[in-house]
């Protein structure tokens, strides 16, 4: 058996939280000692472990409770319906950041975007030895055949709109001309 001290230290979590959870019914220890304090079986551990797993995840408190003894069917159906609520709120950022982007205008804030976008990727195509035909030929292949997923990594690269538009315009005539190439 495991203090409560000892088993929130160990976790990496304060002792509040272990309070809260037994509170609310997310986590009851196993046993009380003579004194009254709480005291944490193996078991309680490896369920603490899950707790804050789905915890890392996103899920909140009351959903977890209803996940601790659930079919495998249901814990993927949260954390499906979670990681399409992160996929949401990470559009929504790009939006946002893309439109600040175009505010500014500037090579310097495109430099501080802090993820990829289309300098750094080109740079890295032509360190890999891409020439512009090259780079063509890719995004004409990602646009034939997967358009939607080439205007959305497009839109990850926080091009503006009327950039992609002219790549995706360009790419389809490319891909065009690559499939069904003209006899001289």
């Amino acid at each position: 058996m495991e203090a409560i001290g000892s088993l929130a230290k160990r976790f990496g979590i304060a002792r509040s939280t272990l309070l809260h959870y037994d509170r609310i019914g997310l986590l009851t220890p196993s046993e009380r000692s003579k004194s009254g304090y709480r005291l944490y079986a193996s078991k309680d551990a490896r369920q603490l472990e899950v707790i804050l797993e789905y915890r890392r995840a996103g899920l909140p408190t009351a959903e977890i409770k209803g996940l601790l003894n659930a079919e495998t069917g249901a814990i993927q159906q949260a954390l499906t319906h979670r990681l399409k609520e992160i996929n949401a709120d990470i559009e929504h950022l790009r939006e946002q950041q893309r439109f600040i982007l175009g505010i500014l205008r500037s090579p310097e804030a495109q430099a501080n975007i802090g993820v990829m976008n289309k300098k750094t990727w080109t740079d890295l195509l032509q360190a890999s030895g891409f020439d512009e035909k090259d780079m063509m030929r890719w995004h004409g292949e990602f646009e034939r055949t997967a358009p939607k997923r080439h205007q959305e990594f497009l839109e990850f690269l926080c091009i503006p709109p009327d950039e992609i538009e002219s790549i995706r315009r360009v790419s389809v005539r490319w891909s065009r001309s690559a499939i069904c190439p003209k006899t001289p």
